[in-house]
């Protein structure tokens, strides 16, 4: 088992331990009984503990700093807004595929649907488009894509 499978299956072991569906962690804490440096931790919890999953995530930074990741259930528009509004104004084409491959993950979207998304915005039909503007279009395809499923 991977080493971020092992950090996954102790933060949903917490989770569902817990009867409101929130686990706080200290970061150095788990990565030394897991035997990891505390970077792999916030890893695990910026790629497999997303919004489109159905987590929230928040930190308190400082001595008596923990993270708190609550298990939320959003309606699918709830998680598509939720997409758009955290997008920003521009988003790279790596950053693009996160986005899709979470939603199509977590069952958004469906695997046809992120297929042509990810076509779009790939890289060879930005070719034409001047590259400072490449990332402000690309969330603006990605934004409107999202909106025509609500």
């Amino acid at each position: 088992m991977k080493l971020s499978d092992i950090i996954t299956q102790r933060i949903l072991e917490l989770l569902d331990s817990s009867d409101q569906n929130i686990a706080e962690i200290q970061r150095n804490e788990l990565a030394e009984s897991v035997g990891c440096v505390p970077s792999q931790i916030n890893y695990v919890l910026s790629s497999r503990f997303t919004p489109e999953r159905g987590y929230l995530i928040e930190s308190r930074r400082g001595g008596g700093g923990y993270i708190r990741i609550t298990r939320i259930q959003l309606s699918k528009s709830s998680a598509i807004m939720h997409i758009i509004n955290s997008m920003g104004s521009g988003v790279d084409l790596s950053t693009a595929r996160i986005i899709i491959e979470n939603c199509q993950h977590s069952g958004l979207i469906s695997d046809e649907a992120a297929g042509l998304m990810e076509s779009v915005l790939s890289g060879t039909v930005f070719h034409e488009i001047p590259t400072a503007v490449r990332a402000q279009v690309r969330a603006a395809m990605l934004k409107q894509m999202f909106l025509s499923l609500l």
